[in-house]
């Protein structure tokens, strides 16, 4: 444990590609289809304890001290946002990834295509991940993958500006580190996982089997975000499955943004953070096939859940 985690960055490519110029981000004023969006949760927020003193926490990660942490009443989805909800963003807005305006993404090197390996390249001390051009949301492993067998998965090869934009289109926000951490425990207190202390086993989270980069690969990869059983709170795949991008900072004056949650290729042989107070970090273009996003919108947990408003977006 405690090796580098849990993704590359831009600068991580071979060669030390560097970002290239971005147009200004336009997510139009289209007007978001009714009924393209599941109801969000509505939490009553209110005092719990944040962070952890665990063993198991990784001290450089900043995952304490436990302190007391007011959360204010949110609404949050109970899922990853899906392939099926960004390419309703994306089709409405014309809006174009991070991923395909640099031209290439990262790719767990079992799960890159047999078209993409002759063009990826390893990144330097962590060859498990191929930086592969023509990797994307739509084609998750690169050139010759694609995602329409998969729109009720979570999507992934999105930004933290990405997910920013979808935000803005569609009325929600990111969640701060404390929303997301308290809507993860599902009312849970200090438990390790969203279930509690047990350790996490195929019908809890979905994570990586075997030992880490090398064991048993068939089953790598996403699941579908309803797949297993939600936490206290209604949450599916709290931890597992993807990493979340979240609105914070990392740490204060740094560029890099704050993940939660763990992903399919998280195992206790590697990084062990698939634990409700892990937490890592990545640069705000960076796009992995194992980074997605929840969104959560203000509003009273006293009231019942309810769809997001349509209408056009300023």
């Amino acid at each position: 444990m405690g090796r580098r985690c849990c993704a590359p960055d831009r600068t991580a490519a071979p060669g030390g590609t560097t970002a290239l110029p971005l147009p200004d981000r336009d997510t139009g004023r289209q007007r978001r289809p009714a009924g393209a969006f599941a109801p969000l949760l509505a939490l009553p927020g209110g005092v719990f304890r944040m962070g952890t003193e665990d063993t198991d926490a990784f001290p450089d990660d900043a995952e304490g001290p436990v302190r007391d942490v007011q959360v204010a009443p949110f609404r949050i989805s109970a899922t990853a946002v899906s392939h099926a909800e960004f390419r309703a963003f994306a089709d409405a807005t014309g809006y174009r990834t991070e991923a395909e305006r640099f031209g290439y993404s990262f790719v767990f090197r079992h799960s890159a295509t047999a078209a993409a390996r002759p063009h990826a390249e390893p990144v330097p001390g962590a060859d498990w991940w191929l930086a592969v051009p023509g990797a994307w949301h739509r084609a998750p492993e690169g050139p010759g993958s694609g995602s329409d067998d998969r729109l009720d998965h979570p999507v992934t090869h999105v930004s933290w500006h990405d997910a920013r934009a979808y935000c803005a289109w569609s009325g929600t926000r990111l969640p701060t580190e404390a929303e997301w951490e308290y809507a993860a425990r599902g009312g849970l207190d200090q438990a390790r996982h969203p279930w509690g202390d047990e350790p996490p086993t195929p019908d809890r989270a979905v994570i990586f089997r075997g030992a880490f980069p090398d064991g048993p690969t068939a089953e790598v990869g996403t699941a579908p975000v309803r797949s297993l059983a939600p936490n206290g709170f209604g949450l599916h795949h709290a931890v597992g499955n993807v990493w979340e991008w979240t609105a914070d900072r990392f740490e204060p004056g740094s560029p890099a943004r704050a993940l939660r949650g763990g992903s399919h290729l998280c195992h206790d042989s590697y990084c062990n953070r698939y634990r409700c107070s892990a937490r890592t970090s990545n640069t705000p273009d960076a796009s992995t096939g194992h980074t997605g996003f929840r969104v959560v919108a203000d509003g009273d947990g006293s009231r019942n859940s309810s769809r997001l408003p349509t209408g056009s977006v300023a």
